[in-house]
């Protein structure tokens, strides 16, 4: 039997960009894994359409699909169809130049996704878990191609422009993460931190009036909160905001800022505390403090007024929180960072804080 019979049919839109038409269609995910193929890994870059697989992302895509079956969202697939197609229009008013029709694609044609390859991977782990997910369905865009370099070129530009959202934007509106929605109302219930945090962006201008990112703060009160099982957040959100606020009130420069005294910008450029490496390693210190569970907050944590947190004291602060001059958040810096406050505040350092702390003292000999 002639196989030019057999086919591939998608319901669709068809619409024109730059000349070209392309195709909108719904396709189930139980037919993702079988029409779209990926095995061009083995293949050097010149001769792809797409970047390497990473598979290292597949498994938290997968679980996200898994985990949210009632309100989860993927964005649609685009792809390059490398074959000869049929559109035929839905014409019941005698028109041949209708929008909405049927897609005919041989089927020897071979699609090659332009964007959302991870997304397709995903979605092929999910469906072994979760069998049921395989009547879902996915939007599918359809450009007609044939040809590597126009693949390659679509592929660059529909990246070309793709910009990943800021991490404190991404705490802001993740209402998944019970971390996120209990820093947001730390942030919004504290007097002091309510004005002070940048909630958008995760880097900040010389000129900006904020002395923190809600990143930062994100980051800082996990570290605050490990190992803490508490199951109310509102609880939870107000046992970090006594603790933040606490802090606030032994470190004077915060206090200028807030009230009007000092410029955030000031602050950053000559003072160290307000970065992300030192609010984390606060975080794991405070840790300590919460979990022995005594009171009075603000008097323990006196002695942080007596630091000096000028970035100018390469002595204390170079190979600490910062690398070269420059503040750095690596893992081993805020360890560093954080047994300085630590040993201010008369906690015990853990084995690993200890030998870190041999390890800085014999570089510097």
């Amino acid at each position: 039997m002639d196989s030019a019979q057999f086919g591939y049919a998608f319901p669709a839109i068809r619409g024109i960009q730059a000349g070209r038409e392309y195709y909108i269609t719904m396709c189930p995910l139980r037919l993702i894994p079988k029409v779209f193929l990926f095995n061009e890994e083995e293949m050097v870059p010149e001769l792809r359409a797409q970047r390497t697989l990473n598979k290292a992302r597949i498994p938290e895509m997968a679980r996200y699909l898994v985990d949210n079956t009632n309100d989860y969202v993927f964005s649609a697939l685009t792809a390059s169809i490398d074959a000869n197609t049929h559109f035929e229009p839905l014409d019941d008013d005698g028109s041949k130049v209708s929008r909405m029709g049927v897609l005919h694609v041989a089927m020897e044609a071979r699609f090659i996704i332009n964007d959302g390859q991870h997304r397709r991977a995903a979605i092929e782990r999910a469906l072994l878990e979760n069998p049921d997910l395989a009547d879902e369905t996915i939007a599918i865009v359809f450009f007609l191609d044939v040809g590597l370099k126009r693949c390659q070129q679509m592929f660059a530009d529909l990246n070309r422009y793709a910009i990943r959202p800021s991490r404190s934007l991404g705490v802001l509106y993740d209402h998944r993460d019970d971390l996120a929605a209990l820093v947001r109302l730390l942030v919004m219930k504290s007097k002091f931190f309510r004005n002070l945090v940048e909630m958008e962006r995760s880097t900040l201008s010389p000129r900006s009036r904020k002395l923190f990112t809600l990143s930062a703060i994100y980051h800082a009160t996990r570290a605050l909160l490990n190992g803490f099982n508490l199951e109310s957040r509102d609880e939870a959100a107000i046992l970090a905001r006594n603790y933040w606020e606490a802090v606030a009130v032994n470190i004077k420069e915060w206090q200028l800022v807030q009230k009007g005294q000092m410029s955030a910008g000031e602050v950053r450029r000559d003072f160290i505390h307000s970065h992300g490496v030192v609010l984390q390693a606060l975080g794991q210190a405070g840790n300590i403090l919460l979990k022995n569970k005594r009171a009075g907050l603000k008097n323990q944590l006196k002695p942080l007024a007596s630091i000096d947190w000028n970035r100018s004291n390469a002595k204390i602060w170079e190979g600490r929180a910062m690398t070269g001059g420059r503040v750095s958040k690596g893992g081993q810096n805020v360890l560093l960072t954080a047994t300085v406050i630590k040993k201010k505040l008369k906690l015990r350092l853990s084995n690993e804080e200890q030998q870190a702390e041999r390890a800085i003292k014999l570089a510097s000999k």
